[in-house]
């Protein structure tokens, strides 16, 4: 998610025409799964990034008296809640065409 920097992407919700979200499959559900598995996908990505990056401030002792704060461990918290969330990125680029997904029943037909 860090080398797709989406500075395109609100921050917050946005009204939607709904006529042009399912222009890509003629159906507004099958849109609605491929946005969804879609934003799984990123949200799952994003998690493993920041977890990463916590990792690094991770103590071995389980000291609950010895809790601290970390300036740099704030910054990248307060970062990531900044990021727009993944159902936002995902409908982006369900709009922009930047997600290749296929119906395996339509394929048989």
């Amino acid at each position: 998610m860090s080398q797709n920097k989406n500075t395109t992407v609100p921050n917050s919700t946005i009204t939607r025409d709904l006529r042009e979200l399912d222009k890509g499959t003629e159906n507004i559900y099958e849109s609605i799964v491929v946005i969804g598995k879609r934003a799984n996908q990123i949200a799952v990505d994003v998690k493993e990034e920041l977890n990463g990056k916590l990792a690094e401030f991770a103590t071995n002792n389980d000291n609950l008296e010895e809790v601290f704060e970390n300036r740099e461990q704030i910054e990248i918290s307060k970062h990531y809640e900044r990021m727009p969330k993944s159902t936002l990125v995902a409908i982006d680029e369900f709009l922009n065409e930047k997600i290749y997904y296929r119906n395996p029943s339509k394929e048989q037909d």
